[in-house]
């Protein structure tokens, strides 16, 4: 289609088309005159993933990196959800809109709370700010006050769900510790128990001390029967004979006296007063040695017996302090057996009891990483477009309706308004133009030199 057909069918067309743009208009002027008044509040709130949640160890790189996408259409969604919309409507007041209205239509219908819910997510638009952490929540009211009382309470309620997702499991968790700690009480004071009576059955007041005792006790007594073994074997009676002073002595008297006898001999006879004298002297001296290693012997002996003696006894109290000792490693180790379970049970109520007094103080946290940027405020200006705007967009939607109907007119019913036209429905070739004859561009027929000579011979034909 050419721009001379396209525009001969316009101005075939052109009452058709004048109808379409001129309802058009009125119709966008009715919209204009008629619509309800909208507004449009924002309360922006800051979703802060770079301080770590004070519930949750996160770390910040992990978080951009990661979590960050998906952790914002976490958010946004928790926003648009029911459970934000119903807890919208506990916080707006009754007798205000929009719940006034909503209250009204709800009432007598079952789910009421979540009809009122539905009513309030459909004027609710949340968007994320371009490259930022911050989720505009935005409600369209028919009034600037409505509209902003809607939009903060989407913003509160969505910072107090976000606290009780995270607050609600830590609730549970509190439950369930303080049961374990109870278990873990009892698992406790039972092994105490157990400890206590076997330290007051077997007498230990602590084994390690007592234990220490009767080692170096059986270390004492191992070097007393070393020291008396040692002392047995030198003392036999010989050995006590020539241990003894007095006897030594007595032994150097009788040599000096035989020697002296010995030497006088030579110049005296045995009858010689000097030397009965020393022969008397000599045997004298000789029968107190007699005596005195007879009665050495004798004390040796005895000492001999004694150590021997002795000796049984300490090797005997060796037996019964080993015997001590071995019992006493017995119930050392039984006792260690049951401190360890003591233990075990201490470590295990202590750490049941730090993880539920760390479940409590969640539970009770009112710190979260979501916050308000700023309360929404009344809007000045009502939403969509102005009047002038809404006439210009229905002049340029009405244009283009008007060509679309004029075209479409023009399909069902084709006419031949051109050349091209009369061509096309033909088939034919076009020799010559003939205009109307009220036409101002009227001129005499100009016949191409081919076409008149065709026309001559037809003429002579004829």
């Amino acid at each position: 289609m050419g721009l001379s057909q396209f525009f001969s069918i316009l101005r075939a067309r052109r009452g058709l088309a004048g109808f379409i743009l001129l309802s058009t208009l009125f119709i966008a002027l009715g919209w204009v005159l008629l619509r309800p008044a909208s507004y449009k509040a924002v309360a922006p709130v800051l979703v802060d993933v770079q301080r770590p949640d004070p519930m949750v160890n996160a770390n910040y790189a992990y978080m951009q990196g990661m979590i960050a996408p998906s952790y914002m259409t976490t958010q946004i969604d928790i926003i648009k959800s029911d459970r934000v919309a119903e807890k919208v409507a506990k916080m707006l007041p009754a007798d205000q809109p929009p719940m006034k209205s909503l209250l009204a239509k709800a009432q007598g219908k079952p789910a009421a709370d979540r009809i009122i819910a539905t009513a309030l997510q459909q004027n609710l638009e949340v968007k994320p700010a371009r490259e930022t952490n911050i989720i505009n929540v935005t409600w369209v009211g028919r009034t600037p006050a409505e509209a902003a009382r809607v939009a903060n309470a989407f913003a509160q309620a969505y910072i107090e769900t976000t606290l009780d997702i995270k607050t609600e499991p830590q609730k549970k968790y509190t439950v369930w510790f303080d049961d374990q700690v109870k278990e873990a009480r009892e698992r406790l004071e039972k092994a105490q128990q157990r400890f206590a009576a076997y330290q007051e059955k077997a007498g230990i007041v602590s084994a390690d001390e007592k234990a220490d005792f009767e080692v170096t006790r059986l270390n004492e007594l191992l070097q007393q029967l070393s020291v008396a073994q040692s002392r047995g074997r030198g003392g036999s009676p010989a050995g006590a004979s020539d241990a003894s002073p007095l006897v030594n002595n007595l032994r150097q008297d009788v040599a000096r006296m035989e020697a002296k006898i010995a030497q006088n001999s030579a110049t005296m006879g045995s009858r010689h007063p000097e030397m009965m004298r020393l022969q008397s002297e000599l045997a004298a001296m000789k029968s107190r040695l007699s005596e005195e290693s007879s009665r050495v012997g004798i004390t040796a002996a005895a000492s001999v017996e004694a150590q021997k003696a002795r000796e049984r006894d300490l090797k005997s109290a060796i037996d019964e302090q080993k015997q001590k000792v071995l019992s006493m490693n017995k119930q050392r180790a039984e006792l260690n057996l049951i401190k360890s379970d003591v233990d075990s049970a201490q470590k295990a109520f202590d750490t049941v009891t730090a993880s539920a007094a760390q479940a409590r103080l969640n539970s009770m946290s009112t710190q979260t990483n979501i916050m308000k940027l700023a309360p929404a405020v009344e809007p000045m200006e009502k939403t969509g477009p102005t009047g002038t705007q809404a006439m210009a967009i229905a002049f340029a939607v009405g244009v283009l309706l008007a060509i679309a109907g004029a075209l479409m007119a023009e399909l069902a019913n084709r006419r031949v308004r051109t050349v091209h036209d009369l061509s096309m429905v033909t088939h034919l070739p076009i020799l010559a133009t003939v205009p109307a004859a009220n036409s101002s561009h009227y001129q005499p027929l100009r016949l191409s030199a081919p076409t008149a000579r065709r026309l001559a011979l037809a003429r002579s034909a004829a």
